[in-house]
């Protein structure tokens, strides 16, 4: 995952600072050393190293910070509130034409998801802010092009405007518009060429493109994974076409994070989404204070709340809340909260979200495996539909029929009855509002819920490796 690194320098950076009671200027440059060699391992541009530390040691060591009650506390907060600055500050969102269709412009290299990324963006577009879009298929040189915008339009049945590889891209582009205009669309994506590198033959294109279609926006997609040359490759495409904003895609990969980091310092221009995964609803807007939380290891709580009131379904949440003060949450139910939770993404990078939980040991080699929740559906689907409904039948003897049903040891069972009695509890406590409920889901990082969960799993696959060890010497 992206900043993973990044995070991990910057923690232990912080947390020498956190500890410390009283903070002298020899100890905040000591922290400045911590934080430049973080920032340069992952890639950031060095000018925008220099002067990022610059700013953050003049403020540190101002002496309403040095003097105060928790100077380590202030120091962090000045680290995150520049990072923040860094990324841009404030969240920039999409423009728009004062007429309809507002002509959006995607450029960047081979390579770095242009097309992928269009149709992404028509998807939230539609999603959330009810928007209608027209794609446009201009880049006629790279083989199969045109039949990649037209697989992922159908995919998410959005129209596709085509006229082959025999036209030149900037009739394809104006002519796209027109259509989108008669049939009154909101917005037009057009899906221009790239290259390998960057060369004089596509940027007059590009800029010919401009001229036809005065587009609203022009964003340029870069690949998060090709680090401080990202922020480089946006400085040129800026020069040429004056880009109005970054979309940062690959970002779920082995990335360091220094494109991140960069763009906005070195381009003056905004990033306005990331990508993350290859699902064509893998594209969120981009906020600078979230970003800043989650290196800086704080969590990113926002985020989380936004992809739960997203993935659950309203009307099922209201009668789950319902159940939960009436007391009558079964085994259906808890299934069922799985399953949504499972639409939120991978556990291991919802936990990640959560305040704290980056400083437990091991969290980012944690892979929670999703044959876990397969193992407890089979389980539960092993009950009767009166033991489902009524948990408290579940006998000894009734569990070691589920046991032998589910093909799982009769451990593993009576380990899911327990967790789903502390959930219905736990929930139950905060459906009635009881903030110690929250707290023990969310707080304190590895003490919550979530944490916890997080540790026994981790607990539970290093016995295992243990015991193999173990076997292994034996022989």
């Amino acid at each position: 995952m992206a900043f993973e690194g990044l995070t991990e320098r910057l923690q232990n950076a912080m947390t020498k600072m956190r500890r410390k009671g009283k903070v002298t200027e020899a100890d905040v440059k000591e922290m400045m050393r911590e934080v430049r060699l973080a920032l340069l391992e992952a890639d950031v541009n060095f000018k925008v190293v220099k002067d990022f530390l610059k700013t953050v040691s003049a403020r540190a060591v101002g002496a309403e910070v040095l003097d105060s009650l928790s100077p380590g506390q202030q120091i962090i907060k000045i680290v995150s509130e520049e990072l923040t600055d860094l990324m841009g500050g404030e969240q920039a969102t999409i423009q728009t034409a004062a007429k309809a269709p507002t002509v959006v412009m995607m450029v960047g290299l081979q390579g770095a998801g242009k097309t992928t990324t269009a149709g992404k963006l028509a998807s939230y577009l539609r999603k959330n802010q009810n928007k209608r879009s027209l794609l446009i298929a201009a880049d006629i040189y790279r083989p199969a092009a045109i039949q990649q915008l037209e697989t992922i339009g159908k995919q998410l049945d959005i129209p596709v405007f085509s006229m082959g590889d025999q036209v030149s891209p900037v009739e394809i582009a104006r002519q796209g518009i027109e259509k989108a205009k008669a049939e009154h669309l909101d917005f037009v994506l057009i899906d221009t060429a790239g290259r390998l590198q960057i060369d004089e033959t596509l940027m007059q294109e590009l800029s010919d493109i401009k001229e036809t279609t005065q587009p609203t926006e022009i964003f340029l997609v870069v690949d998060a994974m090709t680090g401080q040359e990202a922020a480089n490759v946006a400085s040129s495409f800026n020069e040429q076409l004056d880009i109005s904003g970054v979309i940062l895609t690959k970002l779920d990969g082995d990335t360091r994070g220094g494109a991140a980091l960069s763009i906005r310092a070195v381009t003056g221009k905004p990033i306005k989404f990331t990508g993350s995964g290859e699902k064509l609803d893998a594209l969120e807007p981009f906020y600078p204070d979230r970003m800043a939380n989650r290196i800086l290891g704080m969590g990113d709580m926002l985020t989380l709340i936004e992809k739960a009131q997203e993935d659950f379904d309203e009307k099922k949440s209201e009668e789950m809340m319902t159940k939960l003060r009436e007391n009558t949450f079964d085994f259906n139910d808890f299934i069922e909260q799985m399953d949504q939770v499972s639409n939120m993404g991978p556990m291991e990078d919802i936990l990640k979200m959560i305040p704290g939980m980056s400083n437990v040991p091991g969290l980012d080699k944690l892979q929670i495996d999703p044959k876990d929740t397969a193992r407890m559906k089979a389980i539960v689907l092993s009950m009767t539909p009166k033991e489902r409904e009524n948990p408290d039948l579940l006998s000894q003897s009734r569990r070691r029929r589920i046991a032998r049903g589910s093909a799982r040891p009769i451990a593993e069972v009576n380990r899911l009855i327990k967790q789903f009695n502390e959930s219905k509890k736990m929930m139950g406590q905060m459906s009635k509002g009881n903030m110690n409920g929250m707290e023990n889901l969310f707080g304190q990082g590895a003490k919550g819920k979530l944490g916890k969960i997080a540790m026994n799993s981790m607990v539970r696959k290093n016995k295992k490796k243990m015991k193999k060890k173990n076997k292994k010497s034996r022989k």
